[in-house]
């Protein structure tokens, strides 16, 4: 089953990869060059919204206003992917954090859900404090995630499973980077599942925070 999520993910990271690899800039210019240009400048991703964190809060983008966001869109009931996802993601931001307190404080870590009808605030509260102190599990009504899946060119669907409540959810891999107005930056490295055991992982995370965040 685990195969059939993974085709529509990878389909859509590809393809959002190469729609903006014209932005994209070189992975080492020279040390006299000017300032990298962020990946995803000038793409259309993002947007307002209004969700429910793992404690019943009502929260809204303008919440973070003036702060970078680490957003990851998965579900809890995720058996591989999403967990492993999380791991790196959360252990580069610690990385980061640890390097560089101060620049680390100023990322909001959010996890938001495609799967709305399980991932209550119950559901996500003991989910996302597996993974950071500070990470944020978001969920909504199925109109509100699916509003802020399409701002975020995220696509999603479910796969039935053996019953009804055993279903999976196939959806886009990717995590952003969004700047403190909002507007995006760059996607932060996700490996292939098959690489769960890469201890590199995290390190490129945070050296991807580390060229981005200022």
């Amino acid at each position: 089953m685990m195969n059939i999520a993974n085709i529509g993910q990878k389909l859509v990271r590809a393809s959002l990869i190469l729609s903006l690899g014209a932005m994209a800039t070189a992975c080492n210019p020279p040390a006299d060059a000017p300032a990298a240009t962020p990946p995803l400048e000038g793409a259309r991703i993002g947007g307002p919204f209004t969700l429910t964190d793992q404690n019943g809060n009502t929260v809204r983008d303008t919440d973070f206003a003036g702060q970078y966001r680490l957003i990851y869109f998965g579900y809890s009931f995720c058996p591989d992917i999403c967990p492993v996802d999380l791991q790196k993601l959360m252990r580069g931001l610690a990385q980061f954090e640890k390097a560089d307190p101060a620049r680390g404080a100023k990322i909001a870590p959010l996890f938001i859900t495609v799967d709305p009808a399980r991932d209550t605030p119950e559901a996500l509260k003991p989910f996302v404090a597996r993974y950071h102190p500070r990470l944020l599990g978001l969920t909504g009504t199925p109109d509100q995630i699916a509003a802020v899946a399409k701002a975020y060119v995220v696509t999603y669907h479910k796969v039935d499973g053996s019953a009804p409540d055993r279903y999976l959810m196939a959806h886009s891999q990717l995590a952003f980077l969004m700047d403190p107005a909002g507007k995006p930056l760059a996607l932060l490295p996700l490996d292939d599942p098959s690489t769960d055991a890469d201890e590199g992982a995290p390190d490129k995370v945070a050296a991807e925070l580390a060229k981005w965040v200022k």
